[in-house]
C-alpha cells in the first residue's frame, strides 16, 4: 500500500501567529491556494484559509494589518506521513476536510496533503471525495425560503 509520504505535497508554505492577515493572503496568492498551516517555531499550531480572513477579519471589520492568530483555527486535524493512503482517505471523509497538513512523528510538519494528490494516485479516493462532499444539514441550501 502507498503511504501518504508518496503523495503529499512536501513544500507546504507556512505562516507565523504573528504574521499579519496580509502577509497570510499574499502567500497564499503566490503558492495559488486557499489554506496554510500556522507554524509556531517547529509546532504546527493552527490552519487558517481565505474562508477564515473573509469571515473571521474582514466581516468583522479588522484590517490586513491583522495578525494571522485573530482568524485561524487553533484546533489541526493532520494525519502521519507514514499512514495508508486509504486510512487517510476514509478519516478526510469523516471529518469532512479536503485538505490535511502532515506530520512525522515527532509532529512536525513535513507536507500537506489534499483531495488533488489524492486522486491522482488512488482509486478509493471516490470514496472520500463522495464523503466529504456530502451535504450537511447546517450548510443546506436547498431548503424552502421563509
Amino acid at each position: 500500500m502507498k503511504k501518504i509520504s508518496d503523495v503529499m505535497t512536501r513544500d507546504a508554505k507556512l505562516v507565523n501567529p504573528n504574521d499579519t492577515i496580509q502577509d497570510a493572503a499574499k502567500l497564499m496568492k503566490e503558492c495559488d491556494c486557499g489554506v496554510l498551516p500556522v507554524g509556531d517555531g517547529d509546532r504546527l499550531v493552527g490552519m487558517i484559509t481565505d474562508r477564515d480572513i473573509a469571515v473571521r477579519c474582514i466581516a468583522d471589520g479588522k484590517g490586513p494589518n491583522s495578525k494571522v492568530r485573530d482568524a485561524m483555527s487553533q484546533e489541526v486535524k493532520y494525519c502521519f506521513e507514514d499512514e495508508d493512503i486509504a486510512h487517510v482517505c476514509t478519516n478526510m471523509s469523516e471529518i469532512q476536510v479536503r485538505r490535511l497538513p502532515v506530520v512525522d512523528r515527532n509532529k512536525r510538519l513535513v507536507g500537506i496533503v489534499s483531495l488533488s494528490d489524492l486522486v491522482r494516485q488512488s482509486a478509493g479516493t471516490a470514496k472520500a471525495l463522495h464523503g466529504i462532499a456530502r451535504p450537511s444539514q447546517q450548510h443546506n441550501q436547498s431548503s424552502p425560503a421563509a
